[in-house]
């Protein structure tokens, strides 16, 4: 970037701003991730399983640290592969990622198409055995499976790109997995925008419970659904698997009848009141292999003369019927967790025209995601565990510092006025505390 010239500030003629400070950075807080990094051997386990189409016969960046590269410049909150060309000399990431200079847009525009659907897979393979790991530090011994699908606008000619009648819009439809107590973002698929929620979501669920059950058997699995996902294939796989669900159902008149059987419309005692019950039935819808239990929950806001039914079917044989939709009901957090992968990690920006291309981006989001979870969760203080990425951006990322050289060392003095130092430092502490094996 040229240097621009000294600009005068109208209103002190004295200040003058200028970019030529020298060897300075504003993402300091990157070498906390830098740090987390090595602890739980993130880069190292990437780098291990990545497996690309590279024929150049002389490169400067490997494949390595280009993955490497984009991935933190997401997490300081840079999505555009043509940041790196300002960031290039930066001293934070030329020391994270142990080079003397970032690759440039045009390498990591270059980097995604040597990849294939081999080397999606080993994404996901790596991002599956980094779970195992931090799940088993966690003594973990339940696994919410929580499924659902979003879509990702898009405005160009992207391939496979196609108009989503329920969105009301043109893009993709992913199909993601996140654990709904920890929020880890166990899997996500791409998908045409044209899809239906549930197309392929039991062959991308089962390799996911079959995994867990195998590595894991005495952690058990709990999965929850939308009505979009409420296919008889899902139940049997579950079932087959031992594994407890919730899913809602789509209404019908055979189910409304049967709500309307324990709660008939009828005039209310206190109108000023909102009445909410819960029953417990056995129903069996044609498609299914056998009868089921399903949880009917009948609502009457205050002032309103009929009840709203909602209906849940579900393998749970203790607790309450209100207990079982409670549960159901905690799945919404994975609203939040989709919006934070949205706009914290650029999750739905697939600009790109190859489809496979973007499927790409998608996984690197995911992975962005997941480091920066796994630092929030394993490092901050408690009450402080669930901060968004914007958040963290602004207390322990964006600090700045001047590096400072001697013979043998490397300073970077951070900035004495910084507001959020005495969260740096613990969290830092933390990370470096840390013992995963």
């Amino acid at each position: 970037m040229a240097t621009l010239p000294q600009l005068t500030l109208d209103f002190n003629r004295k200040i003058k701003l200028s970019n030529d400070g020298g060897e300075l950075s504003s993402d300091t807080g990157e070498f906390l991730f830098r740090e987390f990094d090595e602890k739980i051997s993130f880069s190292a386990t990437l780098a291990e399983s990545l497996n690309l189409n590279d024929n150049r016969r002389y490169h400067v960046h490997s494949n390595e640290n280009l993955l490497r590269q984009k991935i933190y410049q997401m997490i300081a909150g840079y999505p555009e592969d043509d940041a790196a060309d300002n960031l290039t000399k930066d001293p934070v990431f030329t020391q994270i990622l142990e080079i003397p200079a970032l690759a440039s847009q045009p390498n990591l525009s270059r980097f995604y198409t040597r990849f294939d659907d081999g080397s999606i897979d080993c994404l996901n393979k790596a991002n599956q055995e980094l779970l195992d790991k931090i799940h088993a530090f966690r003594k973990s011994e339940a696994l919410f499976i929580d499924l659902d699908s979003t879509h990702s606008d898009n405005y160009g000619n992207q391939e496979n790109s196609l108009f989503n009648t329920h969105y009301g819009t043109v893009g993709y439809h992913p199909l993601v997995a996140f654990d709904g107590a920890t929020s880890d973002f166990l899997k996500a698929k791409l998908r045409p925008g044209n899809v239906y929620t549930s197309n392929g979501a039991v062959e991308f669920t089962q390799p996911l419970i079959e995994h867990y059950n195998e590595k894991f058997p005495e952690t058990s699995l709990f999965l929850r659904g939308d009505s979009g996902f409420a296919v008889p294939a899902l139940y049997e796989l579950c079932e087959k698997e031992s594994v407890y669900f919730i899913i809602r159902l789509k209404s019908n008149i055979q189910l409304q009848n049967l709500a309307k059987e324990y709660h008939p419309s009828s005039a209310p005692i206190d109108a000023s009141k909102m009445e909410c019950y819960f029953e417990e039935t056995i129903y069996q819808a044609k498609s299914w292999s056998k009868p089921r239990k399903v949880i009917i929950q009948s609502v009457r806001p205050a002032c309103e003369l009929f009840f709203t039914h909602s209906f849940f079917v579900t393998n749970f044989e203790v607790g309450s019927p209100k207990d079982i939709v409670l549960a159901y009901q905690k799945r919404g957090t994975m609203e939040n967790y989709i919006k934070e992968a949205k706009i914290g990690f650029y999750f739905d920006r697939m600009s790109s025209n190859p489809f496979l291309v973007n499927e790409v981006k998608m996984m690197l989001s995911l992975l962005a995601y997941n480091l920066t979870n796994w630092l929030r969760t394993l490092c901050f203080p408690e009450g402080q565990k669930a901060m968004r990425i914007d958040t963290i951006r602004t207390r322990i990322i964006k600090v700045a510092s001047k590096l400072v050289k001697s013979g043998r060392s490397l300073y970077f003095k951070l900035a004495s006025s910084f507001v959020y130092q005495k969260f740096f430092w613990n969290v830092f502490g933390r990370v470096q505390k840390l013992q995963i094996e």
